[in-house]
C-alpha cells in the first residue's frame, strides 16, 4: 500500500478536508508509487490562508536579521539532507541524481543569500525641499503570498520565491505541482525542522482547483507563479481584477547562436547540456540552435554522434545522463511536435522516437531528437515543446541570427558562441531576452542574480538576486517635520 502524505497548515499535518487523494508515480519506473497526496479543495486553501494571515502579525514584526538566522538554519538542514532530497526528487520527477543535487544546492545558496539580505533591506534618505524636515523611505512586507510552482525544479524554484518572501516578513501558502508533491513536502519539512514558526509557510497539495482558489482568495495579497504562459495569463487576469501584485515566470524558446569563429568543441558541450539536460524540460532549455552556414554541417555531425551516446535511464542509476519526460501527457505532446516538424518539412537527423528496450519500457522516455532544415516560421521553431527536441536553423550572418532569435513570442534566455568580442557585446544588447550567455549554453542561472524574461515569458518582475526583494516588499515614504510649524510642500511660495 502506498504511503499517504498530508498538507501542512498552521503547524499541523492534515488530510484534505474532502479526504480525497491523488497518486504520484516515478516517471522512469512507472510501477514505483511515490505516494498518495491530498487532493485539496478551496476549503483547505481557506484554512491555509487563515493560518498564514494569523502568523503574519507576529512574523512581520520579528527583526529581519532574526528571520535571516532561521533562513540560515534552513540552509544548514538542506545541506545535511542534500543526497536524500536529491534521490527522492529524481525518483519523483526524473532528472538524473547529479542534476537534483544541483537543484538542492541552488536552494542552499538561495537560503544563505536571502539570509544575508535581511541585513541589507535598504531604504533611501534624501534631502527635503523644506527646512527642518527629514525624508526617507522604508520597506514593509506585503502580507500573505501565494506561491505556485512547476515540477521541473521542485526544490530550487520554490525557494527562489519563498526565501525572499519570508525574509521580507511575509507569510506563504505554497502549492507545489501535482507532479512533484513529495519534493514540496520534504522541502517544507526542512523548514519545520530548522525552526520556522508555525503558519509562516503552509503547504496545500492538489491540482488546478487549488491554484485557482489560492490566486482568487481575497486574503492573499500577492501571487508568484512559475508555469505555462496560458495559465499565467489567467492568473494575471484574476490578480489584475483584484488589484493584487503578481510575478509570472512562464515559457521560453531559447536560442543558441553559433558564429563561424566559435570553438565547436565548447559549443558541443553547451548544446548537450542546454538541449538535453533535464531532458529539455527547462524554461531555459536550448531549443533553437542558430548556426552559421560555414560550420553548420560539421557541428550537426558532431552533435548527432555525441547525442547518440547519451545514456538514458532512471536517474538514480549510475551513469545515467538523461532521464524521462514527466508523464504520459508529456510523451503525447513531445511526440506530437515531432510529427508536426516532419509535416512542416524539417528533417529528423537524430531520434524522433520513444526510447525503448529493457527498463526503458517501464518509463516515459524519448530519444534525444535533432531536426535540421528548420525555418523560422515552423511551429517547432516558435512554440515551446518542453522535451529533448532541438531545432537547427542555418544562417549566413550575425544580423540574420539575431533577427531569427528575436522572432518568437518568448524572451527568457539566449546565448552566443563567438571569439569576436564586438559581436559578443552587440548580442548583449541586440537579443530580446532577460538573460544572455556568452560562450555558454542557455541554462545555468546563479542564485544571487536576477532571473526572468521579456515578452510572453514574464510580466517584468525578476526572481533571484537583489531585484526579487522589491517584489516582496512595499515601499513606504516617511516625512519627519521638526520645524514646529506647518510647512506646505509642493506649494508655490514665490
Amino acid at each position: 500500500m502506498a504511503k499517504r502524505f498530508q498538507n501542512y497548515i498552521g503547524g499541523k499535518w492534515l488530510d484534505a478536508a474532502s479526504d480525497a487523494t491523488f497518486t504520484d508515480i516515478n516517471p522512469a519506473v512507472n510501477d514505483d508509487v511515490v505516494g498518495e497526496f491530498p487532493l485539496s479543495t478551496p476549503d483547505d486553501v481557506d484554512s491555509a490562508v487563515s493560518a498564514a494571515r494569523t502568523a503574519f502579525a507576529t512574523w512581520s514584526r520579528l527583526p529581519a536579521p532574526e528571520r535571516g538566522e532561521i533562513l540560515r538554519r534552513i540552509g544548514d538542514v538542506l545541506t545535511e539532507r542534500k543526497d536524500e532530497l536529491a534521490f527522492e526528487m529524481t525518483r519523483e520527477m526524473g532528472k538524473p541524481h547529479f542534476e537534483t543535487r544541483g537543484d538542492v544546492q541552488e536552494a542552499i545558496d538561495t537560503a544563505y543569500y536571502a539570509a544575508s539580505e535581511t541585513r541589507r533591506m535598504f531604504g533611501h534618505t534624501v534631502p527635503s525641499e523644506l527646512p527642518n524636515k527629514f525624508n526617507m523611505s522604508i520597506r514593509r512586507p506585503i502580507g500573505v503570498i501565494g506561491v505556485i510552482t512547476a515540477w521541473n525544479f521542485p526544490v530550487a524554484v520554490p525557494t527562489w520565491k519563498m526565501f525572499p518572501a519570508i525574509a521580507c516578513g511575509n507569510t506563504v501558502v505554497f502549492k507545489p505541482s501535482e507532479d512533484a508533491p513529495h519534493s514540496g513536502m520534504l522541502l517544507v519539512k526542512a523548514f519545520i525542522d530548522a525552526g520556522l514558526p508555525k503558519g509562516v509557510v503552509n503547504l496545500v497539495q492538489g491540482a488546478g482547483e487549488v491554484g485557482a482558489a489560492l490566486v482568487s482568495h481575497p486574503d492573499v495579497n500577492a501571487v508568484s507563479f512559475t508555469g505555462s504562459t496560458d495559465t499565467g495569463a489567467r492568473i494575471a487576469e484574476t490578480c489584475g481584477a483584484m488589484h493584487k501584485r503578481v510575478s509570472l515566470e512562464m515559457g521560453g524558446k531559447n536560442p543558441m547562436i553559433v558564429m563561424d569563429d566559435a570553438d565547436l568543441d565548447l559549443v558541443l558541450d553547451g548544446i548537450l547540456w542546454g538541449a538535453f539536460g533535464t531532458t529539455g524540460q527547462r524554461c531555459t532549455a536550448t531549443s533553437r540552435l542558430i548556426v552559421h552556414e560555414d560550420v553548420h554541417d560539421k557541428l550537426v555531425d558532431m552533435l548527432c554522434e555525441a547525442a547518440t551516446n547519451l545514456t538514458i535511464g532512471y536517474g538514480n542509476d549510475a551513469g545515467v545522463e538523461m532521464g524521462p519526460v514527466i508523464n504520459e501527457k508529456a510523451i503525447d505532446k513531445v511526440m506530437g511536435y515531432i510529427e508536426i516538424g516532419k509535416d512542416e518539412g524539417a528533417t529528423v537527423r537524430l531520434g524522433g522516437k520513444r526510447a525503448t528496450g529493457g527498463k526503458l519500457d517501464n518509463g516515459f522516455f524519448i530519444q534525444p531528437t535533432v531536426f535540421t532544415g528548420v525555418s523560422r516560421h515552423m511551429r517547432i521553431a516558435r512554440e515551446e515543446i518542453f522535451g529533448p527536441v532541438l531545432s537547427v536553423i542555418k544562417i549566413s550572418s550575425y544580423d540574420e541570427a539575431v533577427s531569427i532569435a528575436n522572432d518568437v513570442p518568448f524572451g527568457l534566455s539566449s546565448s552566443i558562441y563567438t571569439r569576436d568580442v564586438a559581436l559578443a557585446f552587440r548580442a548583449m544588447h541586440d537579443i530580446e531576452a532577460g538573460i544572455t550567455y556568452v560562450n555558454g549554453p542557455t541554462i545555468g542561472a546563479e542564485a544571487h542574480m536576477p532571473f526572468g524574461g521579456v515578452k510572453q515569458t514574464g510580466n517584468g518582475h525578476r526572481e533571484g538576486g537583489w531585484e526579487v526583494f522589491d517584489f516582496y516588499t512595499e515601499t513606504k515614504t516617511v516625512y519627519v517635520d521638526y520645524s514646529g510649524k506647518l510647512q506646505k510642500a509642493q506649494i508655490d511660495n514665490t
